[in-house]
């Protein structure tokens, strides 16, 4: 806020009570308490909940005569903010929020400070205009500069001029080159905006660039083809790849630390008719909570999984498609089991999370070390609990159960559509079904959904929704007041409605850049099966995935597609993203 004089003050503080938003007496005693106290008046008012900054703001910009803007709860226009780089900005306090014959109007905190408007206008060029804005709503403009895009264009500048003033050796891109900047600004949007995936994708005559946030792709840029070459070779030498080897494919890593996140990075890249496509994969060990009940996990299906996991043998296996959360989930189950008493080792591909007090192995199939050969190693350890990143053949499969067998316990991932889709899937690798049915404690199916976000409204399904609703839920929900709190707990959601026709209360989130679809974050989609003695017996029968799955339904499992609508029935998702993900799910 603009330091006021003692006239200006008067004229705010007056303005605010004409205009009812402050109470005259309650001022009145402020005033006296803040004099007695020798604070400013105004800073004194704020903190006793009297005024708001917002409201300050408004008062101010009346009372010397200058426009006012709001920017609480407002979504910038990205283009507009690139006529300042994010540092720009953020430094001076202040957002670029419009632009008119030439004249760049921006929003400041105070816009008295003569000095920060003519540095303005030097560096844009342009003359400016200041209007005034709460340091709040500052601040929330400020964080919309989510992937600060000027620096690449800037960098696609630059290196079309070298490679125009001369033919640039790709081997002396250097840290500081602008390629390099180009690509620091690339995944430094890519972390900012949660992404788990960014694909750099060649056309005929431009370089796309898209990321995967919350399991679903968008294109953030596109840029001229002329610098595939350059961005290419800067991430094969980060990579330690062959820069001159463009006929096969290639995979690689390497790591980077943007502001206090520490990210792993594997790459992949594949030749492609226009050129070599890249597809970058994050993996952001400071993200995620590793506690299965804040990823979505509750009620009947957390009750069996702990079941399963406090037993000191036996197996635990998660299911689903690739980037479901398996090997997440696997994580946070051992997160819940760590104790210093027991040995956990690990075998992976990659090592995703490094985890204290777990001894992890990465997978090295070029010099001898797989899945296989390693986890017999391991088992000349005395470890306790194994987790195998993925059992992807009859050889790994096979030594998973003898090690469940001789007294560990073993977790792993599986790659089948549903939990009861694993059982068949080993006997397949040719595993004897008695040895199953012995071994097997817990199998756990899982999906990611998106969240709805904060900023959302409610509505009353429609008759089609309610149908599908009653349909799929119509059997668990509560079929009478009465029963609400104790089908509530033993489900794990609150307040579930009672099952009825007229309809239930769902809700969708606003659509805007930061919360694309109305939608930020995800959770999971789960199902669990207690491997007892019916199942068992299932087990030795060979029967077929839905029949165990039948059964284990009669025994109380919560399928993923009905977990997904007891979510949309509590406001974590909603309906069309469980369709979305599990309409192949029964």
């Amino acid at each position: 806020m603009a330091l006021l004089t003692k006239e200006t003050q008067d004229k705010v503080i007056k303005l605010l009570i004409d205009e009812g938003l402050a109470d005259a007496a309650a001022v009145k005693t402020a005033t006296e308490e803040a004099a007695k106290n020798k604070q400013p008046l105004i800073a004194y008012l704020t903190s006793k909940g009297i005024i708001n900054t917002e409201m300050v703001a408004h008062a101010t910009a009346v009372a010397i005569g200058v426009q006012y803007v709001d920017l609480k709860n407002v979504t910038m226009d990205r283009e507009m903010l690139l006529n300042l780089p994010q540092e720009v900005a953020t430094r001076s306090m202040v957002v670029p929020v419009g632009e008119m014959n030439n004249q760049l109007i921006v929003a400041m905190i105070d816009v008295t400070n003569v000095q920060a408007t003519d540095y303005l206008s030097t560096y844009t060029g342009k003359s400016i205009k200041a209007v005034m804005s709460s340091e709040e709503g500052i601040k929330q403009a400020l964080a919309q500069y989510v992937g600060d895009f000027s620096s690449v264009k800037q960098a696609v500048r630059s290196t079309n001029e070298e490679m125009q003033q001369q033919s640039q050796d790709v081997k002396t891109i250097t840290q500081d080159s602008p390629i390099s900047k180009a690509l620091t600004s690339i995944l430094d949007f890519a972390i900012k905006s949660k992404a788990s995936d960014i694909h750099i994708e060649p056309l005929e005559d431009s370089l796309v660039i898209r990321c995967r946030i919350d399991g679903v792709l968008r294109q953030v840029m596109e840029l001229p083809k002329s610098i595939e070459p350059a961005l290419v070779s800067r991430i094969k030498i980060l990579s330690d790849l062959k820069i001159d080897e463009h006929r096969v494919p290639q995979d690689g890593q390497f790591a980077v630390k943007i502001g206090d996140k520490e990210v792993d990075l594997r790459i992949a890249i594949a030749p492609v008719v226009w050129g070599e496509q890249v597809v970058i994969r994050l993996l952001d060990k400071t993200g995620t909570t590793m506690d299965i009940e804040q990823m979505g996990m509750t009620g009947r299906a957390l009750r069996m999984v702990m079941e399963g996991i406090s037993k000191p043998n036996g197996m635990i296996l998660t299911s689903g498609p690739t980037g479901s959360g398996k090997s997440t989930t696997l994580y946070a189950l051992i997160k819940k089991i760590k104790d210093v008493k027991i040995n956990i080792v690990t075998l992976e591909d990659p090592v995703e999370y490094k985890m204290d007090g777990v001894n992890q192995i990465q997978v090295n199939t070029d010099a001898g070390l797989t899945f296989a050969s390693g986890l017999r190693s391991i088992l000349r350890q005395d470890p306790d609990v194994i987790m195998v990143g993925e059992i992807r053949d009859s050889e790994t499969a096979n030594l998973a159960v003898q090690a469940a067998l001789t007294g560990h316990l073993v977790f792993s991932t599986l790659h089948t559509n549903s939990a009861a889709g694993i059982l068949p899937r080993l006997l397949e690798m040719e595993i004897e079904p008695f040895l199953l049915a012995s071994t097997l404690n817990t199998v756990i199916g899982q999906r990611l959904v998106r969240r709805v976000t904060e900023k959302r409204t409610s509505y009353t399904s429609s008759d089609l929704e309610t149908k599908e609703l009653n349909e799929v839920v119509g059997d668990l929900l509560p079929k009478e007041q009465s029963q609400v709190a104790t089908v509530s707990e033993s489900l794990g959601y609150s307040g579930l409605p009672v099952v009825n026709n007229k309809g239930y209360t769902l809700v969708k989130g606003f659509d805007d850049k930061d919360s694309p679809g109305g939608y930020k974050g995800r959770a999971g989609l789960y199902e669990t099966i207690t491997v007892d003695e019916d199942i068992q017996k299932l087990i030795v029968a060979h029967a077929t995935s839905a029949d165990i799955m039948n059964v284990a339904k009669q025994k109380g499992t919560v399928t993923m597609r009905q977990d997904g609508m007891l979510k949309a029935l509590s406001g974590i998702t909603t309906m069309t993203e469980v369709n979305r993900v599990a309409s192949d799910l029964a």
